[in-house]
């Protein structure tokens, strides 16, 4: 097999294993905005239930970070294949489990503990799987291409979502009372088809050569090594703290347009459930046809150019993007929410794999990538869509999410302001442990 086929293999299986982890994981989130509340919360009033189910899908946000450790210290030990493989099994098992969970009519208040259990175990399997995604795409990345090729998980993500979206869309075409009392389950449970696939998929991924070099390395200075989240801590605080608030841009506003919107258009703005459904898949797919053209993008301009300029983008349509949701018409509708997802956050989401893995050297790059990437998700993301919803609710409008949007997108792109752009930069050379070569990081 020649070296571009083995490229091509290990950026299908990252991209693939994205893909049905985040159906997965979009599964749950649109679940959540449209038939949670009252499955798992019956006892609340309604907006109160509403706010409750979304609440759910933070709580996965909780245990990221523990599974970023987690899969951070075997990613960079072990291997990046390996450690894929366990978060992927963990992540497919408790959507399955999350499929056969009783309601709250039939186990009362042990149904909502247990649908939190399981969402924190999906969580904590996510928390190790974009870093990893991201690095085995982008180690493997031919020279000049780093950026296009770690574009390609981030794909997976969108496709995730547009086919978990559409699978409850198709189920919710169930008549009567069949969506609400079983048909939110299939979506849930064909994960078990798609995880076959991808898992097959997985386990012919290839670890980069440079990571074998570098474990090759640390066999030898087993004595001398720390920990990789010590030496992270130790050594490259900086671009950990870079990394964390460079998320701000794409994390928490990310759920207000695929998880919060849906939630919104049905509860307050009081239009049927598909034209928030319609919206997030077809601005999905404009997302999936964005991310690697910005990918490559990222890979003749930099980094830190793409970045910004998807910055700026969100900060200027915020508040029109808004307005056309805000006017209750299904068109508008779809035409807000594939702004968004196909212009600023495809600007600021497909350079950050690339961004992210020429921020660490390689014997810490597991741990710093998904550290950062997930302790942004528990600081904004997770309950960005319950916040919003209890915002709305208080406010009577829509500015108080318009304001998050903006300070959040102002924060990240101060944050990458400081780092180097190191598009032009060998991998191998960046940020090597001051153990190693003498100098600070």
């Amino acid at each position: 097999m020649t070296t571009e086929q083995v490229r091509r293999r290990t950026l299908f299986s990252g991209t693939i294993g994205a893909v049905v982890e985040w159906y997965e994981y979009t599964v749950y989130a649109t679940a959540a905005a449209l038939v949670f509340g009252p499955l798992f919360f019956p006892a609340m009033d309604p907006s109160i239930s509403q706010i409750a189910a979304l609440a759910t899908f933070g709580v996965g946000f909780i245990a990221r970070p523990l599974g970023a450790f987690v899969a951070g210290h075997l990613g960079d030990r072990i291997g990046r294949k390996s450690t894929l493989i366990l978060t992927f099994a963990i992540m497919t098992a408790s959507t399955a489990l999350i499929g056969l969970l009783p309601t709250y009519e039939a186990v009362g208040v042990l149904a909502p503990i247990l649908l939190c259990v399981l969402r924190l175990a999906q969580g904590f399997a996510v928390g190790g799987e974009w870093g990893g995604a991201a690095i085995i795409a982008v180690e493997n990345a031919p020279k000049g291409k780093r950026g296009f090729y770690g574009s390609w998980p981030q794909i997976g993500v969108s496709c995730g979502l547009l086919l978990g979206t559409a699978a409850v869309a198709l189920a919710g075409i169930l008549t009567g009372d069949a969506f609400t009392t079983w048909g939110w389950r299939i979506p849930f449970l064909l994960s078990i088809v798609l995880a076959a696939v991808g898992l097959y998929i997985r386990l012919n991924a290839t670890e980069s050569p440079e990571f074998l070099a570098e474990k090759e390395k640390m066999a030898k200075e087993a004595q001398h090594r720390k920990a990789p989240i010590a030496e992270l801590l130790t050594h490259h605080r900086k671009p950990l703290l870079i990394a964390i608030f460079a998320r701000f841009a794409e994390a928490g506003n990310y759920y207000l347009f695929t998880v919060f919107v849906l939630s919104y258009v049905t509860t307050t703005l009081k239009v049927p459930q598909h034209y928030g459904l319609t919206a997030v898949m077809i601005g999905s797919a404009l997302n999936i046809i964005m991310i690697p053209v910005f990918g490559r993008l990222s890979d003749r301009i930099g980094r830190k150019r793409t970045f910004l300029l998807g910055g700026t983008a969100i900060i200027l349509t915020a508040w029109p993007i808004f307005a056309l949701i805000g006017t209750g018409q299904q068109l508008t509708i779809l035409l807000g929410v594939a702004l968004f997802l196909a212009l600023g956050h495809a600007l600021v989401y497909a350079p950050l794999p690339a961004l992210y893995c020429e921020l660490f050297p390689t014997a810490v790059r597991y741990s710093g990538i998904s550290i950062g990437y997930q302790m942004a998700s528990i600081l904004l993301a997770g309950f960005m869509p319950a916040l919003a919803s209890a915002l709305v609710l208080w406010s009577g409008g829509t500015w108080p999410v318009v304001l998050i949007i903006i300070v959040s997108t102002i924060i990240a792109m101060i944050s990458v302001s400081f780092a180097k752009e190191t598009k032009d930069l060998d991998l191998a050379e960046i940020g090597k442990p001051p153990a190693l070569t003498g100098s600070k990081a």
